[in-house]
């Protein structure tokens, strides 16, 4: 299981980020000053820290500077302000500091799956081979797909859905689980991208074979032909 750190001054913004990471299947241990969460660094591993960009007291950047080189753990920031892709935007409220929406945990939730298993959440990345079903035959290190033998003129987005669908073909995958990870990115509800991937998808598959190796499930998402 991996550890992350979460340092955040803010009582309810740490427990939030506490619970929602340990549903996800993350341990968290909870500092709420750079000295207490430089104190946990010197003392035991983690996989990554959460850090509040501004600290009173130890600031997040003297802290950073202070973190055992030997370790090389990676850092994302909450801030006010979005800065670089290693930050985190939170949304200002008059509640307090500012507050974390379902979009920001998301959004979390995603970075730290790159930066700490290098691959799609729940389902870990795919091995690099070559996958095949019926006669699609896909190439992970080359991003090639093939029906017998004719190369299909997939984007590189088509071809990691078809490779999530193909790695997994009992499995049905929402909108956002397979925009998370032919994107890695966050997926921000946009129905028509993935339905102009899938449709393109399929156009290319059906100028090849009448097997219909996509299949919708109305309400839920997509998942392999049988």
């Amino acid at each position: 299981m991996h550890r992350i750190l979460i340092i955040e001054e803010n009582t309810e913004v740490s427990d939030l980020l506490s619970e929602k990471l340990k549903r996800a299947g993350y341990s968290c241990t909870q500092a709420f000053s750079g000295t207490e969460g430089l104190f946990f660094l010197e003392r035991d591993p983690f996989s990554l820290v959460i850090l509040e960009q501004s600290l009173s007291g130890l600031s997040s950047e003297e802290l950073i500077s202070r973190m055992p080189k030997a370790q090389q753990i990676p850092v994302i920031l909450l801030s006010a302000q979005n800065v670089s892709d290693n930050m985190i935007q939170l949304t200002p409220s008059d509640a307090g500091p500012y507050k974390i929406g379902q979009a920001e945990i998301q959004s979390l939730i995603a970075q730290i799956e790159r930066k700490v298993k290098g691959g799609f959440s729940g389902i870990g990345a795919v091995p690099k081979r070559t996958l095949k079903y019926r006669d699609l035959s896909l190439n992970t290190a080359s991003y090639i797909a093939s029906i017998r033998g004719t190369e299909l003129p997939l984007t590189r987005q088509e071809f990691k859905i078809l490779e999530l669908l193909v790695s997994h073909p009992s499995k049905v995958f929402t909108k956002q689980e397979i925009y998370d990870y032919a994107w890695d990115d966050f997926y921000a509800g946009d129905n028509k991208t993935i339905n102009v991937h899938i449709s393109n998808i399929r156009r290319k598959l059906r100028e090849h074979s009448d097997f219909k190796y996509i299949k919708t499930v109305w309400g839920y998402g997509f998942q392999l032909g049988k």
